[in-house]
């Protein structure tokens, strides 16, 4: 008995933090502020190309509180890169088009952190129709790292 008693507490403490990062996460109003640079969604349905964790329906639900009408699509030029996407002119992604409405778009940029993490870019799919992709900003360090394409000789 002691167990069960254990087993409810434990999973309402995980019940209850998870919760907790959603909220945090998709609706509160810390930790995300949207650039200012970033210019206003037309009021108009949208299509988004998704490749990762919104391909799955109840991570769609709790992001955009909706299924947008999943269509499979695919993306030529890139690859995937765990969560990300790199151009590869050799390759494709498979993922799913989604029709979403302004205010859904709006949550979708809050969850992709759009102008902080990632950027949204208008991309033609396999079938001709064109949608948004997220793709991943260059963090600091890739950019502090990056080579130059000559090497450079310094003389004394």
């Amino acid at each position: 008995m002691v167990w069960l008693k254990r087993l409810i507490a434990c999973s309402a403490a995980l019940l209850i933090g998870a919760a907790g990062w959603l909220w945090l996460t998709m609706l509160s109003p810390w930790f995300y502020e949207r650039p200012t640079h970033l210019p206003v969604i037309e009021e108009r349905t949208h299509s988004v190309f998704v490749y990762g964790t919104l391909r799955y329906l109840p991570v769609r639900w709790v992001v955009m509180g909706s299924s947008g009408n999943p269509q499979p699509a695919r993306l030529e030029g890139f690859k995937k890169q765990g969560l990300d996407l790199t151009p590869d002119t050799h390759s494709h992604v498979e993922g799913l088009r989604l029709e979403v409405t302004a205010d859904q778009l709006l949550r979708l940029d809050r969850y992709e952190r759009l102008g902080i993490r990632y950027e949204r870019v208008k991309q033609t799919l396999t079938d001709g129709s064109t949608a948004w992709v997220y793709l991943r900003l260059p963090t600091l360090s890739q950019l502090l790292n990056s080579s130059p394409v000559q090497p450079v000789a310094l003389v004394p």
